[in-house]
């Protein structure tokens, strides 16, 4: 073989290799436009629907007090609970080092003091993540709906959280054995949350929710 003959090969062969770029590229880019398009919808979407429960999803707690976010998240389960939508409300979230209170108890102190019955609300305070959160809330209604006949169907839930969170909730809790509604708090969400959700949940899609809780904690 010639060095002309030889160049040319390599040529043709660059030409395929940036042709398969290209094209993998644009792929990629409609890949993440559409994850896009539907956590934005998502974030628009709200369910009031009957449920087995009401899952709060944790967040700061200022030694035993709900932080704003927090509350925002407590005050629109309470909302849901006297609809009468669920009769049980599970509150989740563990607490950073040096904090006497997890999120999970705080949100059942908060709940109990505004006329929640203590036997209608599950603390589960053991998940430090959207995935350890719903996985723990998960075992516990699996675990009180043992002794309920079994039709086979997942535990419905209505989750509570932010509006911008609502894809990646349904998603990992459809991975932890729920079939879940989501009933976001508070206003729409910012561009830059919907960028940064866009980017857990393609990566999501791609790694699972669990992976990429285990990368990201």
């Amino acid at each position: 073989m010639t060095d002309d003959e030889r160049h040319g090969r390599l040529r043709v062969a660059w030409r395929y290799v940036r042709r398969a770029l290209v094209i993998g590229a644009a792929i990629g880019t409609l890949y993440v436009f559409i994850t896009f398009v539907q956590v934005w919808h998502a974030s628009r979407q709200e369910h009031e629907e009957p449920a087995a429960a009401i899952v709060v999803m944790g967040a700061a707690q200022y030694d035993g007090r709900p932080s704003p976010v927090l509350q925002a998240r407590l005050d629109r389960a309470l909302e849901l609970y006297r609809q009468g939508l669920a009769p049980l409300v599970v509150t989740t979230g563990s607490k950073q080092q040096g904090d006497r209170f997890t999120e999970g108890f705080t949100g059942y102190q908060y709940l109990s003091s505004l006329g929640v019955p203590e036997a209608n609300i599950a603390n589960v305070d053991t998940g430090t993540n959207t995935w350890e959160e719903l996985s723990a809330a998960s075992v516990e209604l699996h675990r009180r709906a043992s002794s309920q006949p079994k039709d086979g169907k997942r535990v419905r839930v209505l989750i509570v959280s932010d509006s911008y969170h609502s894809l990646r909730l349904e998603h990992t809790a459809r991975e932890v054995g729920l079939d879940p509604l989501t009933a976001p708090t508070g206003p729409h969400a910012s561009l830059r949350r919907l960028a940064r959700e866009t980017a857990a949940v393609s990566l999501g899609r791609v790694l699972g929710y669990r992976r990429l809780a285990e990368l990201t904690s």
